[in-house]
């Protein structure tokens, strides 16, 4: 069960969407779609090559598909459906493409130090059949596209209010602030290395631009997004008070706050 107990949390969130009235379509078809995405871009490919770093490829994809999912089923005001739907497309692609350009140029024949320490991670806690945790990390992260990720577009998407809400302007501010200053961190991140390959030069650390503030800054603008994406929805989740029962509204509202929480861990 060691290997198996991290899913209970994401299949709990599937079936929350799935158990209430406003997104069980939706959810039913994310779900589905989520699967046969990871069965062939990730689990597949990570089973024959003994690396799991398809899943770079795959899970931005998986967004990108949350987003065209909702903007094709959702039946709220137009305006919000296009604006949320295209948060996700555009996030998504861009990662998307990234890794795409990753894996043409070769740097996918390897596994991803995070991946690499990821496996240290499973030896120490007993898990010995790599092969097996890795699948099962693969369709975590397919669950989490099907599930908590997916919550903010498809709760978004069900408020047909005309009026904009204060958190909605907050939400997406932030969102735009967060994507800019992951962008340019990655881009200032390729251009030093570049600039270090140009030079002949190895082991150097990034620490110019937003780099020298901190180590990671475009995973912080990454949990950013997020954030952003969970203060949007707030008024939308108000809403479906007076859709759902109010012990699915109300787990509606913990598994959007489950959202920023499990970025920031991830």
């Amino acid at each position: 069960m060691k290997y198996f107990t991290p899913l209970m949390l994401f299949i709990v969130g599937w079936l929350v969407i799935m158990l209430t009235d406003s997104l069980s379509q939706i959810g039913l078809f994310n779900g589905l779609l989520q699967l046969v995405l990871f069965t062939f871009v990730v689990c597949i490919p990570t089973w024959r090559t003994g690396r799991m770093s398809y899943v770079d490829i795959g899970w931005p994809w998986g967004l990108t598909l949350v987003g065209l999912l909702t903007w094709y089923f959702a039946e709220g005001n137009s305006i919000r459906v296009a604006v949320v739907s295209i948060a996700y497309i555009f996030a998504g692609s861009r990662m998307g493409l990234s890794a795409l350009n990753m894996w043409r140029c070769g740097h996918l024949d390897t596994e991803l130090p995070r991946y690499t320490y990821q496996q240290r991670r499973w030896q120490k806690a007993g898990k010995t059949n790599t092969a097996l945790a890795m699948q099962v990390e693969a369709i975590i992260q397919g669950l989490a596209n099907a599930s908590f990720l997916a919550l903010p577009a498809f709760i978004i998407a069900t408020n047909t209010a005309s009026s904009i809400s204060i958190f909605e302007i907050i939400g997406i501010v932030i969102w735009f602030g967060a994507f800019a200053m992951e962008t340019i961190a990655d881009v200032q991140k390729v251009t030093f290395l570049r600039e270090m390959q140009r030079l002949n030069l190895k082991n150097k650390v990034c620490n110019v631009g937003l780099w020298r503030y901190s180590r990671h800054p475009n995973y912080f603008a990454e949990w950013m997004v997020w954030n952003g994406l969970v203060i949007a929805a707030i008024p939308s989740w108000i809403t479906l008070y007076q859709q759902e029962s109010f012990v699915l509204w109300l787990l509606l509202g913990v598994s959007i706050l489950l959202t920023s929480r499990l970025m920031y861990t991830t």
